[in-house]
C-alpha cells in the first residue's frame, strides 16, 4: 500500500491506498516539535486502529507546510518502513506548468489540490482550501497552475477576534440560527459564517468573471464543511482532495 501524508499547519491528514482505492485516512493536530521516532509511534497506533502494520506499506510520499517536519517524516520512512519517502517540492515531477513569477512559491499542498482537481475536472477549475488560511488555487483551462489567492483563514480570524476584544467570548464553530443574531454568541456565529461563505461567493463570482462562467470550484480543507453549506458559489465537496494529489504525484514519479 502507498502512505499518503499531507502535514499542514493546523493538522496533519494521513492516507493509505491500495492502488486508487483510498482504504482508510486519519486526522490528528500537527504537533511540529515531532520527532522521526514519536511519529514512527504514531503512525504505528494509527496504522494499528485498522489492523496494518509498517509491513503492509511499501511507498510514500509526504506534502509538508511545516519545514521542520519534512526531515523528520523522510527519517521516519527509512528507518521504520524501510524506503526513502519522496517530499512534494522542486525536483519532483507534478506534471503541471506553473506559470507564476517564482514557481517555487507554490506550497506543495496547494500544487497537490491543484494537479487532483485539474485531474478531476479536466478544465478550468478553482480549488478553495479552507486551512489555517483560505486558498483559492486556480488552473487553466490547459491544465496549467496560474496562480492563486490566500486570505486568513476561520480559525485564525475567530482567535484574533477574542484576543483582540476582551468582551468577546470563544465560540464553537456551530452553524448560527439566523441571519441576525439575538445573542453575543450568535451574532459572531453569524459574521463567521455568512461572512467568510460571502468572501468566498465574492471571490469565486470575480475569478469567474476572468476563466469564464463554466469554472469548477472545489472546495476542500478542515473547515469546508462548516462554511461550504452556505455558500453559493462552491460546485463540490472533496475533503479527500489533498490524498488523491498526492497519489497521482507519487504515480507520475514512480
Amino acid at each position: 500500500m502507498l502512505l499518503v501524508v499531507d502535514a499542514g499547519n493546523t493538522q496533519t491528514h494521513v492516507g493509505a491506498f491500495r492502488g486508487e482505492e483510498l482504504v482508510h485516512d486519519w486526522r490528528y493536530a500537527t504537533v511540529r516539535e515531532e520527532t522521526a521516532d514519536e511519529l514512527g509511534a504514531r503512525l504505528r497506533n494509527l496504522l494499528a486502529l485498522r489492523d496494518l502494520a509498517f509491513a503492509d506499506l511499501d511507498a510514500s510520499i509526504l506534502s509538508s507546510t511545516v519545514p521542520q517536519l519534512r526531515p523528520e517524516w523522510t527519517a521516519m520512512a527509512e528507518r521504520y518502513l524501510g524506503h526513502a519517502m519522496p517530499v512534494v517540492g522542486p525536483g519532483l515531477r507534478s506534471g503541471m506548468p506553473i506559470r507564476i513569477d517564482n514557481p517555487r512559491e507554490v506550497g506543495p499542498d496547494r500544487l497537490v489540490n491543484a494537479v487532483a482537481a485539474y485531474e478531476r475536472i479536466g478544465g478550468a477549475c478553482v480549488v478553495v482550501d479552507f486551512g489555517t488560511a483560505i486558498t483559492y488555487d486556480v488552473v487553466g483551462a490547459a491544465g496549467e497552475y496560474v496562480g492563486g489567492i490566500i486570505g486568513p483563514g476561520v480559525e485564525i480570524s475567530m482567535e484574533a477576534l477574542t484576543s483582540r476584544a476582551a468582551a468577546i467570548p470563544k465560540i464553537d464553530l456551530e452553524p448560527p440560527r439566523a441571519l441576525i443574531g439575538k445573542s453575543t454568541v450568535e451574532a459572531i456565529r453569524s459574521g463567521v459564517i455568512y461572512g467568510f461563505a460571502a468572501q468566498v461567493d465574492g471571490m469565486l463570482g470575480r475569478l469567474r468573471e476572468q476563466l469564464g462562467d463554466d469554472t469548477a470550484a472545489i472546495a476542500t480543507g478542515g473547515l469546508a464543511g462548516a462554511i461550504v453549506p452556505f455558500c453559493e458559489q462552491i460546485d463540490d465537496v472533496d475533503p479527500l482532495l489533498t490524498l488523491t494529489g498526492l497519489r497521482l504525484l507519487h504515480e507520475r514519479n514512480m
